[in-house]
């Protein structure tokens, strides 16, 4: 009965399969890697916005006309003063329009370039695609100030351009701004474009080859088809960027006063925060992140949409 038995026990074995080695240490491995990330994803992505949302939900109460501030829940009435705040849509539509011209013409040339880098025909690769991400790598605080001093007046090298047309005036500043940001990030955006080229197989430009397709035939009807993914990426990216926009008019408002202080979304949070205001401020950045996120996704599901049709 017991040879049976362990007989028994022996063919259950050998039908579970082989236990896997090393599974612990295997589980340990990816604990080490997966650990400090997940430590610092809460610690600086949700515990502050959790705790901005908190804010938001508070409100500043006093006790008489003189009396000692003291935060109290306040509901939805931060998100009230929010929707009601028309300097605050104002500086929305006017990131809208900026993004609506500004990141077509930046991920065009990004593309451009890209294209030019995987093209047989262009020499010195090494040079031009240094050339072109160089301009990621300077700090955004003083790529705005190297383009400040270059659109003043009195400051500029170019003053037959800056005598001319007043780029930092109310009408132009804006598009003045757009350029210093298509000047940052086209390189940092033709890197990932052209990262995809690059892992298109050799043997699809061989055959269109063969059948007597030309460069410019094999970007138009290859190259961009396939890269369309790492477009759209760079478009996504883009978006939440031109929503977040607050380096480059913040340092421009020390060269024109076309610039408010509530110019952008994010300048309007920070010049509340510092009256200070953290409630409402926060209730700005709330709205501004699902704003951000709503208008993200449905880029998204847009372009995957368009594609799968």
């Amino acid at each position: 009965m017991t040879v049976i038995t362990s007989r028994r026990r022996a063919a259950k074995a050998d039908a579970q399969g082989p236990k896997p080695k090393g599974g612990f240490r295997y589980r340990k491995a990816v604990a080490i890697f997966v650990v400090p990330f997940a430590v610092l994803f809460v610690a600086f992505y949700l515990v502050p916005i959790l705790y901005a949302v908190y804010q938001s939900l508070l409100k500043i109460q006093r006790q008489g006309t003189f009396g000692a501030p003291t935060q109290v829940f306040g509901g939805l009435s931060q998100y009230v003063l929010v929707f009601q705040d028309s300097v605050f849509w104002s500086s929305i539509l006017r990131v809208l329009a900026f993004g609506i011209v500004q990141v077509p013409v930046m991920l065009a040339l990004a593309l451009l370039f890209a294209l030019l880098l995987d093209s047989p025909l262009l020499r010195g690769k090494r040079f031009f695609r240094l050339a072109f991400f160089a301009p990621y790598a300077v700090p955004g605080v003083i790529a705005a100030i190297m383009w400040g001093y270059l659109y003043s007046p009195s400051l500029s090298p170019f003053k037959f351009v800056t005598g001319n047309v007043d780029l930092l005036g109310g009408g132009t500043i804006l598009w003045a701004i757009a350029n210093v940001v298509t000047w940052v990030y086209v390189g940092y955006n033709m890197l990932i474009i052209y990262s995809s080229l690059l892992a298109i197989p050799t043997e699809i430009y061989e055959a269109a080859r063969l059948d007597g397709a030309s460069q410019f035939r094999i970007a138009i009807a290859i190259k961009i088809p396939l890269v369309v993914p790492a477009i759209i990426l760079t478009a996504v990216f883009s978006v939440i960027g031109t929503l977040q926009l607050l380096t480059e008019p913040l340092v421009f408002r020390q060269f024109t006063s076309s610039i408010s202080s509530t110019f952008t979304p994010n300048m309007l949070v920070y010049s509340t925060s510092s009256v200070p205001n953290f409630n409402l401020a926060a209730a700005f950045s709330v709205v501004l992140a699902v704003a951000t996120f709503i208008l993200s996704i449905g880029f998204l599901r847009l372009t995957q949409r368009k594609a799968d049709q």
